[in-house]
């Protein structure tokens, strides 16, 4: 989950408007938008920061925000990063749409498929089932490995 200064960044606003425009909007923040790191969080997160210190740095837990949080808050904020951040966010919606809704229909169009020509094309139904399932991640290995010397 991003925290609150990425989305500064992102939007192009200073942390104190970002916070005011969540605090004048919380009802558009429920649970599963935006939530306060616990004090044992923030215990953690600045023990992170070596630059950190007593008496420079936040003083109240950082807010978190799910993607649902970060698409609201492009709908609170004012700014003109912030306009363009939303109206990129509802172009993707729609395309994304558009994407499952072609991916159903040809899943469909398979099925009637395999069930009209039953065994015969087996092997080719399976390749395009295969196909249209997302790619796996794999994770890179981290550090020396031996069958690459350097």
């Amino acid at each position: 989950m991003p925290l609150l200064s990425q989305q500064c960044v992102l939007y192009g606003v200073q942390t104190r408007a970002l916070i005011q425009a969540v605090k004048r909007n919380l009802d558009r923040f429920p649970p599963d938008f935006m939530f306060q790191l616990s004090d044992r969080e923030f215990v953690h997160l600045r023990s992170q920061f070596v630059t950190s210190s007593s008496r420079g740095g936040r003083r109240y837990a950082p807010y978190a925000f799910s993607e649902q949080g970060v698409a609201m808050l492009s709908s609170v904020l004012k700014s003109k990063r912030a306009v363009q951040v939303n109206i990129e966010i509802m172009r993707t919606f729609v395309r994304l749409r558009r994407v499952l809704a072609t991916h159903k229909a040809l899943a469909r169009k398979i099925g009637a498929m395999e069930q009209k020509y039953d065994g015969q094309f087996k092997v080719v139904f399976e390749a395009l089932r295969a196909l249209m399932e997302p790619p796996k991640r794999t994770k890179k290995p981290i550090g020396f490995h031996a069958e690459h010397p350097a």
